[in-house]
């Protein structure tokens, strides 16, 4: 009731552009996320967001229907989401991605799925979805403390290389092997317009 009952009295703020809001480390859960989400898609004047749900137990399906709420906000060009320590796994991942692929204006992204029993797939699937921001120019990933294997981190690599207009990258990945973890870093570097790349190996 009460992240959904926050994000009802935010939809109010018609005129509101900037936001945060810091809820990590409660319970809001599946039902929390979602009704919290379809209320900020209310906000339509919304630029820039900054939203910290970590170690919420938040799953797949409130994940993604988060993220179908943020594709509502067509404005918003500046997204910081925090939902490191939850349980959004693949699909969760994929489903958000997808939905946030849909911000057209979005330049500025950066997103913290760290500890989110991700694996392959997801990390994939969540590559594919941001090669289609158009408009995206500064990436920051962290996805640590996943189960992304080889597979995982170069399907990202090879996707986010397709991201037309992307300069400034960072992403966090589980070490694998030095052989592994160089052939990765060539992929990331095939993207034609980065100009600062950092990748970090934990």
């Amino acid at each position: 009731m009460g992240a959904s009952d926050l994000g009802s009295a935010l939809a109010n703020c018609i005129n509101i552009s900037n936001l945060t809001l810091y809820l990590g480390d409660n319970q809001i859960g599946d039902e929390g996320t979602s009704g919290l989400g379809s209320a900020l898609a209310n906000c339509i004047n919304l630029s820039n967001l900054t939203l910290d749900l970590c170690g919420n137990l938040i799953g797949a399906m409130g994940a993604s229907a988060l993220g179908s709420a943020l594709a509502n906000c067509i404005n918003i060009s500046n997204l910081t989401l925090y939902l490191d320590g939850n349980q959004i796994g693949d699909e969760g991942t994929s489903g958000l991605g997808s939905a946030i692929a849909n911000c057209i204006n979005l330049s500025i992204l950066t997103l913290n799925f760290s500890g989110n029993q991700i694996g392959a797939m997801g990390a994939s699937g969540l590559g594919s979805a941001l090669a289609n921001c158009i408009n995206l120019s500064n990436l920051t990933l962290y996805l640590d403390n996943n189960q992304i294997d080889y597979e995982g981190a170069s399907g990202l690599g090879s996707a986010l290389a397709n991201c037309i207009n992307l300069s400034n990258l960072e992403v966090w990945l589980d070490s694998i092997n030095d052989a592994q973890e160089l052939k990765i870093i060539n992929k990331y570097l095939k993207s034609k317009r980065l100009v600062v790349f950092e990748i970090q190996y934990l």
